[in-house]
């Protein structure tokens, strides 16, 4: 298990970590998520000693974290830190035995994994020369080509096409699969929700809200009630809800979950002829607003 425990670290007058506190538990895929500033980067850097904290400790299965237990660990930091004039196969094999691989090892895990990514016929092409996708392939394949415990990506998703990001969170939920612990920071709030059960929520360095997501948006106080029906115009006359959205025969309000439901659909019923009507909680977008404004 990774555990943050009560960090604190200050650069000068700003405050990046104000008490952070959670863990990561072998087999999960937690979303660690947070305003731009909130402190996600300075709290992953803890992990591999990028950033000392001023107060409290990083530790994995219970012991402080050394050089023996980051070489057993996969990162992807957000300033991606491959070697641009270098050519792919040959960098990979090289971070391979910095993590201690030996060369027939490293090169044979290398190969699978470029072959996995659909990079094998770019392996000797310098990183530069490859598309954006593909760099942030390689960078994965850099966090992954030891076979890792733990991986810790910063904003793996970003600028990446639908498929590139498919494929991207189709190996992190093997590697989850398997036992890997897995924590990633991303600001795509729809890619944590499909992926992840639980999140971790940072506004100002300290943590605002935790836990499994399904939890997190039914104890929200927003509900949405979505209709369907001839007529949708009646919606805009109920004065405790508000309309977000509303196309062709549909319309979507957004309310507080002490709404009377069964009122309002008897008014729907009245005014229209009903196709549909269903009410859930809000999506992890709103649950993150609602902890981060409060």
């Amino acid at each position: 298990m990774l555990r943050f425990d009560g960090l604190h670290k200050r650069f000068g007058s700003v405050v990046a970590l104000a008490g952070c506190s959670f863990s990561v538990e072998p087999g999960q895929m937690l979303g660690f998520l947070g305003p731009n500033g909130a402190g996600k980067t300075t709290a992953i850097r803890t992990v591999f000693g990028l950033v000392r904290p001023d107060v409290g400790e990083v530790s994995w299965e219970g012991r402080p974290i050394g050089l023996a237990e980051r070489r057993r660990f996969g990162y992807m930091p957000e300033e991606r830190g491959l070697y641009r004039k270098m050519q792919v196969r040959d960098q990979l094999v090289y971070f391979a035995k910095l993590h201690g691989l030996d060369r027939t090892t490293a090169e044979e895990s290398t190969d699978r994994w470029l072959d996995r990514f659909g990079l094998a016929d770019r392996a000797k092409s310098k990183l530069e020369e490859l598309s954006h996708g593909n760099q942030q392939r390689a960078q994965l394949i850099a966090a992954l080509v030891h076979d890792p415990v733990l991986l810790v990506l910063d904003e793996p998703f970003a600028g990446l096409d639908p498929l590139g990001a498919a494929s991207m969170a189709a190996v992190l939920e093997e590697r989850a699969a398997v036992g890997v612990a897995v924590i990633f920071s991303s600001h795509q709030l729809d890619v944590v929700e499909d992926l992840c059960e639980e999140v971790v929520i940072i506004n100002k360095g300290a943590v605002v809200l935790s836990g499994r997501i399904d939890g997190l948006r039914a104890d929200s106080p927003l509900r949405y009630v979505e209709v369907a029906g001839d007529d949708v115009s009646w919606a805009h006359d109920v004065a405790e809800a508000a309309v977000v959205e509303q196309r062709s025969g549909r319309i979507r309000l957004a309310m507080k979950d002490e709404v009377d439901l069964a009122g309002l659909a008897a008014l729907a019923s009245a005014n229209s002829s009903v196709s549909q009507f269903i009410m859930e909680p809000p999506p992890l977008s709103e649950v993150f607003t609602e902890a981060v404004q409060e």
